[in-house]
């Protein structure tokens, strides 16, 4: 066993995965809506780039966790547990961003051709984004604590 690996990188590293697909997704589509835009001479409305930012805020929940199971210093013989909760926080965090992102990215679309309907956009990705808090928070608590 490697150690530290499970408690330095796997949260961290899969959640920031997931954000970089999520961002690329939701990015891609603003790029698009605004080329649209631009072809029509219409403004280019620059409130997308709040959905394509959506995603990147799991990167920053599975850097908590690997700083709160790091924090535990918990003994070597529990290193395939921390494992086990980064791999498994990482990816759920990854997907959350991943899908916020193609969320997003239908978002931008939507609001690029109505200029209608933020507000319900940016609830639709919260409640997407909750899905990572709630993994992070659950994570944190399955931690052992070392008295």
């Amino acid at each position: 066993m490697i150690e530290g690996l499970g408690d330095m990188n796997l949260s961290l590293a899969l959640a920031a995965i997931g954000s970089a697909l999520g961002t690329g997704v939701a990015g891609m589509a603003a790029i698009g809506a605004w080329k649209k835009a631009f072809a029509q001479n219409k403004a280019a409305p620059f409130i997308l780039i709040a959905f394509v930012g959506a995603p990147l805020s799991q990167t920053i929940y599975g850097m908590i966790l690997r700083n709160a199971i790091q924090g535990a210093n918990l003994p070597p013989e529990s290193y395939l547990y921390q494992m086990i909760i980064g791999i498994a926080a990482g990816l759920a965090m990854g997907l959350s961003a991943y899908m916020q992102g193609k969320a997003g990215a239908r978002a931008a679309d939507a609001l690029a051709e109505t200029g209608k309907g933020f507000g319900n956009y940016i609830m639709v990705l919260g409640v997407i984004e909750t899905v990572a808090l709630f993994v992070m928070v659950f994570c944190m608590t399955a931690i052992p604590k070392l008295q």
